[in-house]
């Protein structure tokens, strides 16, 4: 699978898929959640609200994916995921990872070439930006898939350098796991 980093905005992307950091409500909100909602049309809303009445009645669970049309985006389709909240007093890496893993699953039962993501957990669950690149490229890098091109969409263009450096490799890590958040505050608590 080739990786490709670059700046833009996710609901912007010609791709079979793109990835949504959904909240586990799976009925929208903000960030790119509330965006690929919006310009994505009623017709998302409307397929999440079928999951929400069937099979994820309680919602959808840190880690896991799921798949509905894309409306009027110009995706085939979206591909739900919910993140998880960053705290530096618990490693929850595999969680976020596992975020990618399971959409590049989904996209392989969809039969997707070509899958765009955002940075899941770098906006309001607060995941520090090194480190979510660095979760994101090691996910996509050893996942077991057919899809062809995974594109991490990075809508701050000023991490575009560093997520090249580390797709590749030449920003030594500095230490396991996440590490302390940038300006030493807990994550927000949710639910």
């Amino acid at each position: 699978m080739r990786i490709e980093v670059v700046a833009g905005d996710i609901t912007t992307q010609q791709v079979d898929a793109i990835v949504n950091a959904a909240n586990s409500s799976l009925l929208g909100g903000g960030g790119v959640d509330g965006a690929i909602h919006r310009k994505g049309g009623p017709e998302i809303l409307a397929a999440c609200r079928a999951l929400r009445a069937g099979h994820y009645g309680k919602g959808l669970r840190t880690g896991q994916a799921v798949a509905t049309t894309a409306g009027l985006l110009p995706a085939r389709w979206v591909i739900h995921t919910v993140g998880p909240v960053y705290s530096p007093s618990l490693d929850r890496s595999a969680d976020l990872r596992s975020c990618y893993t399971e959409s590049l699953r989904v996209a392989d039962e969809l039969g997707a070439a070509t899958v765009a993501f955002p940075l899941i957990s770098a906006g309001v669950y607060r995941w520090p930006a090194e480190d979510a690149i660095r979760q994101a490229l090691e996910a996509l890098r050893t996942a077991d898939t057919t899809v062809e091109v995974a594109r991490l969409v990075l809508f701050e263009a000023d991490r575009v350098p560093l997520a090249e450096r580390l797709r590749r490799g030449s920003v030594p890590r500095t230490g396991p796991g996440p590490g302390p958040h940038p300006d030493g505050r807990d994550a927000p608590r949710v639910g």
